[in-house]
């Protein structure tokens, strides 16, 4: 995520930060971690076919243009989700949405396709800023955009932290429909006046639950303020926080909400459970005895903090096991090669702070483990929706003290 954000203490007052959690050091830390009754992170999976959605129509009788349609069969859909089946003629007729759907569940394309779709045919112009809480979102939303426009004659420009600036703005000179990027890196863009606020007219805060929650409210207050022209407004998330609400509501009226989930419940499809650490037992030790097993075949570790997930990386490579991390200190490129090789299956194991816990598409995840309890239930939510994706199943390990 941007290094570049920051946060003022009157926006303290409305976007609430999250603690880290020290693990193994909680005795000598002046902040406490919530914890959680470990039940919280058992649940038995519902079966695929219960909790498939049938859908109405197939993407062929999709209202968009046919070049889409033949990007998406191409793409191998054959019919639409359930958020973007709900959200497609909303989004197309202009309105201001708030969509809540789990993790995997397509919430990009449902706001790509019908945005591409009301650009057809016009002359690039920064038109559509998406706005992403990490670098590795913003590439992904981007790679989509570019799979869903191919050959349509429509552009993006995808800016994010960890690259060169003077780059972005050569790149800027040339006319896009899309800016995809981080909160940081946009107003860097603006400041130099590579990008002129003014003539956007559409706006998506895509996980926008975790932007308003990680210290980004500045940066996206100054976004949506020199939109001057904006006429829409599109939020996406896989949590719904009441908290957020009346901030929500200052940042659009009349607010057409979809939700195929609760926003506030775990993925049907993930079978939940949790590994309790008896006294004297090395933590890591048993997260070796696990992935030694040959079904934990993809596997993604979380810790709370970037030493955490340096040191569980290290202890894994010294041990023989395949494995690689992601945090904010790493350069983006090596984030971009770690999780290639993962998605590849160069490696066996990824192992990363909550960067790599919102909205990446990584495909037959066979288990996350959670090194340490999260936080917060938002966190545990977008976490194991790096499993069980797209109805298929998909296994979450909590260890618990």
């Amino acid at each position: 995520m941007d290094k570049t954000r920051t946060q003022n203490k009157k926006n303290q007052r409305s976007f609430s930060r999250k603690k880290s959690f020290n693990q193994g050091k909680q005795n000598r830390s002046k902040a406490s971690s919530k914890t959680f009754d470990p039940s919280v992170f058992i649940k038995k999976a519902t079966s695929n076919e219960d909790s498939q959605y049938v859908a109405s129509r197939l993407i062929p009788k999709l209202p968009v243009n046919k070049g889409i349609i033949n990007n998406l069969i191409k793409k191998g859909y054959e019919t639409p989700t359930q958020i973007q089946d709900k959200t497609l003629e909303p989004i197309m007729e202009g309105r201001n949405l708030i969509g809540i759907a789990h993790t995997g569940t397509g919430k990009t394309g449902a706001f790509l396709i019908p945005l591409i779709n009301n650009l057809m045919n016009k002359k690039p112009a920064s038109q559509v800023l998406v706005v992403a809480p990490t670098r590795e979102l913003a590439v992904q939303t981007n790679n989509e955009f570019n799979s869903i426009a191919a050959g349509l004659k429509l552009y993006s420009n995808c800016l994010i932290g960890g690259t060169s600036v003077n780059a972005d703005v050569r790149k800027l000179k040339k006319p896009s429909h899309f800016i995809i990027g981080t909160p940081g890196r946009l107003n860097d863009m603006v400041r130099q006046g590579a990008i002129k606020l003014k003539d956007f007219n559409t706006i998506v805060l895509d996980e926008f639950d975790r932007l308003l929650d990680m210290g980004f409210s500045q940066e996206i207050n100054q976004l949506v303020d020199g939109m001057i022209n904006r006429r829409q407004t599109i939020l996406f998330a896989a949590t719904n926080d009441n908290s957020q609400k009346q901030i929500i509501n200052k940042l659009a009226a009349d607010l057409v909400e979809v939700k195929v989930s609760n926003g506030n419940s775990t993925i049907d499809t993930v079978e939940q459970d949790v590994v309790k650490i008896k006294n004297g037992e090395k933590k890591i030790e048993v997260l070796l005895d696990m992935i030694r097993d040959e079904t934990f075949e993809k596997v993604l570790v979380f810790a709370e903090t970037k030493r955490w997930v340096s040191q569980i990386c290290k202890h894994l490579r010294q041990s023989g096991v395949k494995a690689d991390e992601i945090h904010s200190d790493k350069s983006q490129n090596y984030r971009s090669k770690a999780l290639s090789s993962f998605k590849k299956q160069n490696i066996q194991v990824l192992v990363a702070t909550d960067v790599a816990a919102r909205g990446l598409d990584i495909s037959e995840v066979s288990h996350v483990i959670n090194y340490q309890q999260p936080n917060n239930m938002e966190s545990y939510i977008h976490r194991i929706g790096r499993t069980g994706r797209a109805g298929k199943s998909g296994k979450a390990i909590t260890f618990v003290n």
